[in-house]
């Protein structure tokens, strides 16, 4: 017995010293160009050196990120696919939807929290908008004339705006995209006037004036926005932000995830990393495997209970 014992002792750290020995696919839910797939770039491009594998990033968007949630899901458990998930993909599709091809708890091992992004309701200058109070008293004028598009329906972009609509009695009609180029293109064009958008996405717009910025969904002001308001500021107690988190399939040996999520926070310490997610308005929040299992959660209990209560029905 003592024998057996001492040759099963090292077979969890066997599983890390071999890992990785191919290419890993890291799948992102959502087009090129949004905030997902650009941290899943800048991270994956520092873990290629730091594991000596290559990390290829595959975007696989539509369902409310739920292709590329499943496709992770029924993958192999063995480290070699990965998934990049905001909270859409893990918290707010099993409130908002009868049928989701995952179990957000069963079918996924937790590999860390990666970062905490502000979103921005934006206008299209057109509008005339110079405030938030601007659109909501347009939107409870006209009930219905505006629209607002979002990055895709279950996303924290689109949960945002409709718990704003919730909590002031607007009515904004949601249009979903998928992704957030196409979205941006539209507004941009003014083919429809409203959004929901993250920093990494709006920024360079909003700084070449080509989008107004009404009010950041953030606990506290972003520091590249400081003069504008917080949706705290305005609706007491709202505060959500958005969250990037990355995990594997359901089975995937623990030594691995710890392996990954360690490599993960060594990234999150390089100045120049910091520096470039920085000026993307994120918020570096990388945790261990536990700490993520913990934060997904609550999460999902908390959120299923606000979309019963601001009226979002599962369909």
């Amino acid at each position: 017995m003592a024998a057996g014992a001492t040759m099963i002792a090292p077979a969890g750290s066997v599983w890390a010293q071999a890992y990785p020995t191919k290419p890993v696919r890291w799948i992102v839910p959502y087009p090129p160009g949004g905030g997902s797939d650009f941290l899943a770039r800048t991270v994956g491009a520092q873990l290629e050196k730091q594991m000596s594998q290559p990390i290829v990033v595959e975007n696989r968007p539509g369902a409310a990120t739920m292709i590329g949630a499943e496709a992770v899901a029924r993958a192999p458990a063995d480290g070699y696919t990965l998934l990049s998930g905001d909270n859409g993909t893990f918290v707010f599709n099993t409130a908002l939807y009868k049928k989701v091809p995952y179990d957000p708890l069963k079918d996924f091992a937790p590999i860390g929290l990666m970062a905490r992004f502000p979103l921005i309701v934006v206008v299209n200058p057109s509008t005339g908008f110079k405030t938030m109070r601007d659109l909501l008293d347009a939107a409870k004028k006209e009930p219905g004339k505006l629209s607002y598009a979002s990055v895709g329906a279950g996303s924290p972009h689109h949960l945002a705006m409709e718990l704003i609509k919730d909590r002031t009695g607007a009515y904004i009609v949601h249009i979903p995209y998928r992704g957030a180029a196409p979205a941006v293109q539209d507004v941009l064009g003014n083919q429809l006037p409203v959004m929901v958008i993250d920093t990494a996405v709006g920024l360079q717009h909003i700084r070449a004036g080509k989008l107004v910025p009404l009010g950041v969904i953030a606990p506290a002001r972003s520091p590249l926005l400081p003069d504008v308001p917080t949706f705290a500021e305005v609706l007491r107690g709202y505060k959500r932000d958005g969250s990037h988190v990355m995990l594997a399939p359901a089975g995937t040996p623990r030594p691995i995830l710890h392996q990954l999520s360690k490599e993960v926070r060594r990234i999150f310490e390089l100045p120049d990393v910091k520096e470039r997610l920085k000026n993307y308005d994120y918020f570096l929040a990388p945790t261990t495997p536990e700490e993520l299992d913990s934060i997904l959660k609550s999460d999902i209990a908390t959120f299923s209970e606000v979309v019963t209560l601001a009226g979002l029905r599962p369909k």
